[in-house]
């Protein structure tokens, strides 16, 4: 008896079926807006290497903030230029900082979204490294740690949601759940760059973030692109700080490294950061009309899903959500 040959493309026939018999799908819900803070009153900057990216003052993020909320999305995340750097980055820790004075703009206004916060130094020193820096240039690892709790634990107290340590210092995760835990705040929950590569990638944020070092670059402390085994590593590591969601970073060219990360601790959330180059990229290709850009940034965030990212951070957020509303 000759069994019937089976056709895929039944199933491929029409925009219901292809709906309905979908593996993977992007939601509002899945999404972190970034956004870029900065002194002033009535500031709204563009960033010239990212179309349709600005550095918003305080009082017009703020409206930003309430779209974002409208439109579904679940949480953004906080970065601060600064009104003065200096060595040590106390501009990230001062109670009345940036970012410190945008939480609690965002916290009365918005109350119901979720406030993540980067924590860094890069931003707010004037050499522009994550880290303390020695008179012979080395970043040092454990003078940053006391400096980076400060920070977190400051954002906290402004009404932080949740806070996110970026710089790859090692021991940064204990360092911080230690000094929540101390100040009362035990159930605030560290989202974790665990997976942070050296990536050129990072260009266009950097001039956002206005943070591109003055000196070198951050080899000695992200990570060797050519590794795969040392982000299980990474990510375990923080795991038994105290880490409660690990992030692989940037997503798009560690697709790779995502599945492994997903793998390998299936129960923990694992977050992709679609970073400022691959937004650029697809944002430059289509003005030029070189690509359809809207298919290609769903086909994109859809890849990083497809992967095994839970949550996606992208300066698409919004975008997608208003196309996924429709």
């Amino acid at each position: 008896m000759a069994f019937p040959v089976h056709r895929p493309r039944r199933l491929r026939g029409s925009e219901n079926i292809r709906r309905m018999v979908r593996e993977t799908r992007l939601s509002v819900d899945q999404l972190i807006q970034p956004f870029f803070v900065i002194y002033g009153e009535d500031v709204v900057n563009p960033v010239a290497s990212m179309p349709g990216v600005h550095q918003f003052s305080v009082d017009r993020l703020v409206p930003q903030v309430k779209e974002t909320w409208g439109l579904g999305i679940p949480a953004v995340l906080l970065f601060g230029i600064p009104e003065h750097k200096d060595s040590v980055g106390s501009g990230a820790y001062d109670k009345e900082g940036i970012i410190q004075q945008a939480i609690r703009a965002i916290k009365e206004a918005v109350p119901e979204i979720l406030v993540i916060t980067d924590v860094c130094l890069c931003e707010y020193t004037d050499h522009g490294h994550c880290g303390v820096v020695s008179e012979d240039g080395e970043v040092l690892n454990d003078p940053t740690l006391e400096l980076l709790a400060k920070e977190a634990l400051s954002h906290v107290e402004a009404g932080a949601d949740i806070v996110a340590p970026s710089d790859m210092m090692d021991g940064r995760v204990g360092a911080i759940r230690g000094a929540l835990d101390e100040a009362g705040y035990s159930n605030i929950p560290i989202l974790s760059y665990a997976v942070k590569y050296a990536s050129a990638f990072y260009g266009p944020f950097r001039d956002a973030a206005e943070s591109a070092p003055r000196f070198g670059d951050r080899r000695a402390y992200q990570m060797d692109p050519c590794n795969v085994r040392e982000a299980v590593k990474e990510a375990q590591l923080d795991l038994e700080e105290g880490a409660d969601m690990l992030m692989v970073k940037p997503a798009l060219a560690y697709l790779d490294v995502i599945r492994v990360i997903r793998e390998t601790f299936p129960h923990v959330p694992l977050v992709a950061y679609n970073v400022s180059g691959e937004y650029s990229l697809i944002k430059a290709a289509a003005q030029m009309g070189w690509v359809d850009g809207e298919r290609v940034m769903m086909e994109t965030l859809l890849a990083i899903k497809r992967a095994g990212a839970d949550i996606i951070i992208t300066y698409f957020a919004m975008e997608v959500a208003r196309i996924l509303s429709n």
